[in-house]
């Protein structure tokens, strides 16, 4: 079969990559080099992380990457995932943190409920009191966004796949480039990110923002590898560890303002000093730590933070895959999976993963759609919608919880732990806690209903 993808970011690779090794004639297209910090899947590191709040496909869906992911490093013999936990910090116990838990627990994924004192053991500083609990995945952590770009494709050649290097657009179910060359295929897929709303504008519909991220020179302290990625959900405020010397990273989740897909990415540091805030009350360490540089980044959303995976409805041979939203390049290969099966299979994905408009239901990304949403004015800051619609404020009752709802039914999948992995397999963290002579924390509590059948 030959398939022609236009796009080399997280979807684009991943496709080229899977179909390349499964033996079909790839062409991939793309107007820059893969990793590009232009595109929607550049940068030093994106989050990799399983919780989803109750969402358990999308659970399941980055459970998968984790396992593609590692296939792709035996191949290449690249380190792409840096495996340093990732901690959820909640500040209520029945939140979005809680219904994440439940659903893990519920996969059989590994994960952790740490109070204040047990998770102050992770950081080289830090203040949590005001915290009801931190929710702690031991598998979690980052992957290196740009070199696994790089990687995928890299991988998608070895294989026998083709880079053509150019600007393309759409003329029925034909690629053509900018010098008019015309590319056909028995299969083309659209990968393009930001890109797709100027493609299809008809079909696609997406927010494209402009994100900043900070780093700071925080030390040696920060310079270590086991210190967790962290995510204050309804503050909206995340961060690393100083990973591989580009400085802690620290930013607001916070939408940006709109930003062209051809716009120049601008170098701004609107954000730093509601990032600093929120240093000097999480982790003092960091109060007054020097700015190195500022990075921006697109995000590509769609309203309900969702992918974006259907044929074209007049090219049936033509697919349309994206709207990563801020936390689609973890799952690049698993749904290049998805999309492969489903074309081989001549179905469709979900109805979830549908072109048209959307409204923003429940999210799957680290936003909350219930918390009152920030959206950043390009000059004068941060400013604060405080009023929700009357459609948002019926979409919050009825799902009665701030991420999205929660679990029905618990699963009582999970021993004190290990989540069900023998109880011998702790993290290291637990590990490093017990050998400074720290008690054990944070004991998962059991869940009594009975399971109702595991998802893969």
């Amino acid at each position: 079969m030959e398939v022609v993808i236009v796009g080399a970011g997280t979807f684009g690779g991943s496709l080229a990559w899977w179909f390349a090794r499964s033996g079909d004639d790839v062409t991939l297209v793309d107007q820059f080099e893969p990793g590009d910090a232009r595109a929607s899947s550049g940068g030093e590191t994106r989050f990799y992380r399983c919780a989803h709040g109750p969402d358990t496909e999308y659970t399941a869906m980055a459970r998968r990457a984790r396992t593609l992911w590692h296939e792709l490093e035996e191949e290449s013999g690249e380190e792409l995932i840096v495996q340093c936990g990732f901690a959820w910090f909640a500040h209520r116990a029945d939140g979005w943190e809680a219904a994440s838990e439940r659903t893990l627990v519920a996969e059989g994924i590994p994960v952790e409920r740490l109070d204040s004192s047990s998770a102050a053991q992770l950081y080289p500083s830090f203040g949590g009191d005001d915290l009801a609990f931190v929710l702690y995945e031991p598998d979690g952590g980052v992957l290196r966004a740009e070199r696994s770009m790089k990687t995928l494709t890299a991988q998608a050649v070895s294989h026998g796949a083709r880079i053509v290097r150019g600007r393309a657009g759409p003329d029925g179910a034909t690629v053509v480039l900018e010098d008019s060359t015309r590319i056909q295929g028995d299969v083309v897929i659209w990968a393009c990110g930001p890109w797709l709303p100027k493609l299809f504008p008809d079909l696609v519909s997406l927010r494209v923002t402009q994100q900043e991220v900070l780093f700071f020179d925080g030390g040696p302290a920060w310079r270590t590898s086991d210190i967790p990625v962290w995510v204050d959900y309804e503050q909206a405020r995340c961060g690393t560890a100083d990973i591989d010397e580009a400085g802690v990273k620290a930013f607001t989740d916070d939408e940006g303002p709109e930003l062209d897909a051809d716009a120049e990415l601008p170098t701004t540091t609107r954000t730093e000093a509601d990032v600093r805030a929120y240093l000097r009350r999480r982790f003092p360490s960091l109060a007054e730590a020097p700015l190195l540089r500022t990075r921006s980044c697109r995000y590509e959303l769609t309203a309900d933070t969702r992918l974006i995976g259907a044929p074209h409805p007049e090219h049936p041979s033509v697919w349309i895959v994206g709207g990563g939203s801020g936390h689609g390049l973890k799952l690049g290969p698993p749904m290049a999976e998805r999309v492969a099966t489903a074309i081989a299979s001549a179905a469709t994905l979900p109805a979830g993963f549908a072109l048209g408009q959307r409204s923003g239901s429940e999210s799957a990304s680290v936003l909350s759609p219930e918390r009152t949403i920030r959206r950043v004015d390009p000059v004068g800051g941060a400013k604060r919608d405080g009023d929700q619609s009357e459609e948002h404020r019926h979409r919050a009752s009825q799902r009665g919880d701030r991420g999205g709802g929660l679990v029905e039914r618990e699963r009582d999948r999970c021993s004190l732990m290990s989540c069900g992995q023998p109880r011998h397999r702790r993290s290291r963290h637990a590990r490093a806690r017990r050998r400074r002579g720290h008690p054990r924390r944070g004991v998962l509590r059991r869940l009594l209903r009975r399971s109702r059948g595991r998802r893969r």
